[in-house]
């Protein structure tokens, strides 16, 4: 009976091993080889495939030519620096073409109906698959999600992020904000310059700031709660950066690397963070009569047993409220901290423009805090910075994942074949934009963002169908509150010292920070201040 034994189990482990041959076989180099002709007799191509790097040695040297490629002061054309292997790809093989992250095929795309055709189609085109560190970022919340998880989660998510609910939160918003400012003022004073004018590094204020905002708003939070979440969500952010363009090896996460040590520490310190928010809000709440307006509170009602009607019936586990908070933080930490540089940025190199916005900031509000209808009555603010998130919007692409054959365009797209949309380049196209697609001009927004282009889905900086950012109403109201405070009390240049230099990596960013000139309108009073 052994020999049988013996035999039957290396007849069963040739036929496992001969299996994952012709598995690594099919997917480094046979699969590689058929696909690239199944898109050349669609008239699609692209840089060459390499052994297992696919694309990514040329990649990588590209990216690194583009990190050193010089941008002029006040101008606005930055895709050969921030994407420069696309830019030359595109030069060299048109809009559409195909390339390979590793061994993942990947057709770009730089068309807007294209894009529309994949960011409307939801259920074919999917999320990416995430790697590990991101979920700890992100937790596995609404962004990485697909299918019936993600609508579960986008129908307890909507009613935290409807209009009404975030009008409420503006006073807190401009809490916030006059904090900062104040605090601005005081550097002015305390610096002992004449001129009352002083040099402030904006971004990272800035950054402070939307922490700040968002801890008190979504989460009604201690803000050193909330800074302690996002300290440790930041260093995950950096060593995912780090890594992004490298090969991912399955399993690898387990290893108890110290990278992976680290990241389980950042990771664990979220989640009971997080968990220790939650049970003062339970110990502080009436079940009965909820646990707060904020999303927070949404969330934890549908998970409440004592839950009822429509949201009750929608249950969520404590880790995946977690993920949700987390995914909230820094997401939208990130972008409307984006915006709010950006434009300032703008506004310091296009003084007529600021002075216009504070012109109808002083005409609408007056020198008084707004509420949230007097801002939403700032048109040619509204302007502004959708113009800004055209030129300098967060993310310049976003990455799908087709689970299906799909018709895009003229393309077929066979399935397991992720899709590329550049956003930026889209953003910057004359063909979409005119003849000045790379200068700062807000008045083409003036009749609503469908009609600001050529194509009525050419502006992609919230993305578009049912995977619209769910956040886009309060980040926007948040940057409205900000500058019309700030509007009210400062002008504001750009320091001889800024280099204008945006780099990409996730999320579009200056380099080296924004300072910029700050000046009062008014001299401020030393006794005040």
């Amino acid at each position: 009976m052994g020999p049988l034994i013996a035999l039957v189990l290396t007849a069963v482990s040739t036929v496992i091993i001969s299996l994952e041959i012709w598995r690594a076989f099919y997917s480094v180099i046979w699969r590689p080889y058929t696909l690239t002709k199944y898109f050349e007799k669609q008239g699609i191509r692209g840089p060459s495939y390499t052994f297992w790097h696919g694309s990514l040695p040329e990649m990588m040297q590209l990216r690194k030519t583009g990190a050193h490629v010089a941008i002029e002061p006040n101008s606005h054309h930055i895709v050969p620096k921030i994407m420069p292997h696309y830019h030359k790809w595109r030069s060299d093989y048109g809009p559409t073409f195909l390339y390979w992250f590793a061994t993942q095929p990947t057709i770009f795309i730089s068309d807007a109906e294209m894009a529309k055709d994949v960011l409307t189609n939801h259920t074919v085109f999917n999320k990416i698959k995430p790697r590990p560190v991101t979920k700890m970022i992100l937790g596995n919340g609404l962004p990485l999600l697909n299918g019936s998880q993600w609508m579960r989660h986008r129908t307890l998510l909507n009613p935290a992020f409807n209009m009404d609910k975030i009008k409420g939160m503006v006073k807190i918003m401009a809490d916030h904000a006059l904090s900062l400012l104040d605090d601005w003022k005081h550097q002015i004073v305390e610096s002992s310059n004449q001129n009352y004018c002083k040099e402030i590094e904006v971004a990272h204020a800035f950054e402070c700031l939307v922490v700040d905002t968002i801890a008190s708003c979504l989460f009604g939070t201690s803000n050193n709660e909330g800074k302690e979440i996002m300290a440790a969500a930041k260093v995950l952010h950096k060593m995912f950066t780090a890594n992004v363009m490298a090969n991912f090896i399955p399993g690898n996460q387990y290893f108890p690397t110290p990278a992976n040590r680290k990241s389980w520490k950042l990771s664990r310190i979220m989640s009971e963070k997080m968990l220790s928010i939650m049970k003062v809000r339970s110990s502080d709440s009436n079940t009965s009569q909820g646990f707060g307006n904020d999303l927070l509170g949404l969330l934890m009602e549908a998970a409440s047993e004592n839950g009822n009607g429509a949201k009750g019936s929608i249950k969520l586990s404590s880790e995946e409220i977690i993920a949700e908070c987390q995914a909230t933080f820094f997401a939208g930490q990130e972008t409307t901290t984006n915006l709010l540089t950006w434009a300032t940025y703008l506004l310091s190199i296009n003084q007529e423009w600021q002075d216009r916005i504070r012109e109808e900031v002083l005409s609408v509000c007056g020198t008084e805090v707004p509420d949230a209808a007097k801002l939403n009555k700032l048109k040619l603010m509204t302007m502004v910075l959708y113009e800004a998130l055209r030129l300098y919007g967060p993310a310049i692409i976003f990455m799908r994942d087709g689970i299906e054959d799909a018709k895009v365009g003229n393309l077929m797209v066979p399935k397991n074949t992720a899709v590329c949309i550049a956003t930026a380049m889209i953003h910057h196209d004359k063909k979409y934009w005119g003849e000045d697609a790379n200068q700062f001009n807000p008045r083409r927004f003036e009749n609503g963002v469908a009609k600001a282009a050529n194509h009525p889905n050419a502006m992609l900086a919230f993305s578009l169908g049912p995977r619209a950012c769910i956040g886009q109403n309060y980040a926007m109201l948040q940057v409205k509150t900000v500058f019309s405070l700030l509007l009210q009390r400062f002008s504001f240049t750009i320091s001889p010292n800024y280099k204008h230099a945006p780099k990409e990596f996730i999320i579009l960013s200056p380099e080296f920070g924004l300072p910029i000139l700050l000046r009062p309108l008014s001299s401020p009073d030393i006794n005040s201040a």
